[in-house]
């Protein structure tokens, strides 16, 4: 699968090789992320070196980086070569005399500070002088945030201050699933998204498999226990640095429907107060997140809940872990039986997050009912019995506020036309100041039927919309 919505990135790291002085870059993200892909495409355009760290010691990695560098300059990796100090030093030497800049790419960071604690001090001292007099182009990259935040990010972070780029790499917007699968429409790509998220990996799988329903691919790639993403979510568990395989637990007690800090606390067996270090780490890795009601604060609220972000966790936590034994005697009609009983729901949610994603981009629809708004970002509201709402967003200037309800199941034209009475009549939410504002409704229905009329003041959003609002 070629790459995809990435010209942003390699437009800035480009341009890092237009500087007469070379300079570093550093980019870090989540696992599968296309962070590897890109740098590849990279290095490729510029005639680089990508040497990949892994799990080996030091000794090994340098000699690996060496083999890497003979590539390049032949003969490079006949040496052996007593530290990092030398082997850098020397690579400076032959680049300065053959005049090539780079890119060079580090790839996987965090391996080689696992394997040599010092290689971010060494990295900077090698920056600020051999490499600095080279003029060369330098990258590294990294899966682990906790890790790449004490090489580059934190304070005292060696290599803090010394590049000339940095940047997150994002998951891939919702409606890229519409180029990589373009058999699909709009209705389909959400359900993809449910399953994929916005993980370029799982995309190529995907594509590879020749497949393009959701439901064919769930028991493809991840239900079946053949399938290639079956034990995902343990492997990125494993692979991270340090492994953290030990905060399963929790992503098995929210897969389960634990979502309060007590109750995932009593599922597993532990008190609540030992869970705030492994909570951040796996919000730290994008795998959960941290819902708070709209119109409160992390700092004043405590109706927090905790819900598995990524779609692929979701699905495998809600799925998978509790059916693990089972599934290794079932026959794939059972398999798709399970899970056609658990796809609603998953779709559901997922839809769910994808209309919140899309509400600061309405603006782009040129809504009639909501001329010239633009919107905030968008929350789930709730509070004890008082019903939910889906999606809570107030308008840019603070005038207006949107309730909007987002209903997967909602099929037929008949069905929109009665969530719209239901939501005409559905009484505010008691939000402070919400009677001296406009109020906006919105129905995020997958099919409106080409049908976007509404009663004054109230909206009809499709899938077809939320892809265009995801791009």
């Amino acid at each position: 699968m070629r790459l995809l919505d990435r010209e942003p990135e390699l437009a800035r790291l480009n341009a890092l090789c237009r500087r007469p002085e070379g300079g570093l870059a550093v980019l870090w993200g989540r696992r599968r992320i296309g962070k590897s892909r890109l740098l590849a495409e990279w290095v490729a355009a510029h005639d680089g070196i990508h040497f990949v760290a892994d799990q080996s010691t030091a000794t090994m990695q340098i000699r690996y980086f060496a083999h890497a560098c003979s590539r390049k300059f032949p003969g490079f990796d006949e040496v052996d070569y007593p530290d990092w100090i030398i082997v850098l030093r020397r690579l400076a030497e032959a680049a300065q005399r053959a005049g090539w800049r780079g890119p060079l790419v580090f790839d996987e960071l965090p391996y080689l500070a696992a394997a040599y604690p010092p290689i971010g001090s060494i990295l900077q001292r090698w920056i600020d002088t051999d490499a600095r007099q080279a003029g060369l182009v330098t990258a590294v990259c990294g899966s682990s945030q906790r890790m790449m935040q004490g090489l580059v990010l934190d304070a005292n972070a060696p290599l803090l201050g010394r590049a000339a780029e940095s940047f997150t790499l994002r998951e891939l917007p919702a409606a890229w699933l519409l180029k990589a699968f373009p058999t699909v429409d709009a209705v389909e790509a959400c359900k993809l998204h449910a399953l994929l998220g916005g993980i370029p990996y799982y995309w190529e799988l995907g594509a590879a498999s020749g497949l393009s329903q959701a439901d064919d691919l769930a028991d493809r790639l991840v239900i079946d226990p053949q399938g290639p993403l079956h034990t995902e979510p343990q492997r990125l568990l494993r692979e991270e640095s340090p492994p953290a395989i030990a905060v399963q637990p929790i992503l098995e007690a929210i897969g389960l429907g634990a979502h309060r800090l007590s109750e995932i606390a009593g599922k597993i067996g532990q008190p609540a107060t030992a869970l705030g270090h492994p909570l951040k780490r796996l919000l730290e890795m994008g795998l959960i997140a941290k819902d708070i009601p709209f119109g409160e604060t992390e700092k004043n609220s405590k109706r927090s809940l905790y819900a598995i972000q990524d779609p692929l966790c979701r699905l495998w936590f809600t799925v998978i872990a509790p059916n693990r034994g089972a599934l290794l005697q079932m026959p794939q009609p059972a398999r798709r039986k399970l899970w056609s009983h658990a796809a609603p729901s998953l779709y559901a949610q997922n839809w769910e997050a994808l209309c919140r994603q899309a509400v600061p981009r309405l603006a782009a629809l040129a809504i009639p009912q909501f001329p010239d708004m633009e919107w905030g970002v968008a929350s789930r509201w709730w509070q004890g019995n008082a019903p939910e709402w889906d999606i809570v967003a107030q308008s840019l200037d603070g005038r207006s506020i949107l309730l909007g309800e987002a209903k997967w199941s909602t099929t037929g034209t008949s069905q929109v036309k009665k969530a719209i009475a239901a939501l005409q009549t559905r009484p505010l939410p008691p939000l402070p100041g919400i009677h001296e504002k406009i109020v906006k409704r919105a129905v995020f229905v997958p099919k409106s039927h080409g049908n976007h009329h509404a009663p004054e003041g109230m909206a009809i959003i499709d899938a077809d919309d939320i892809m265009k609002c995801l791009i």
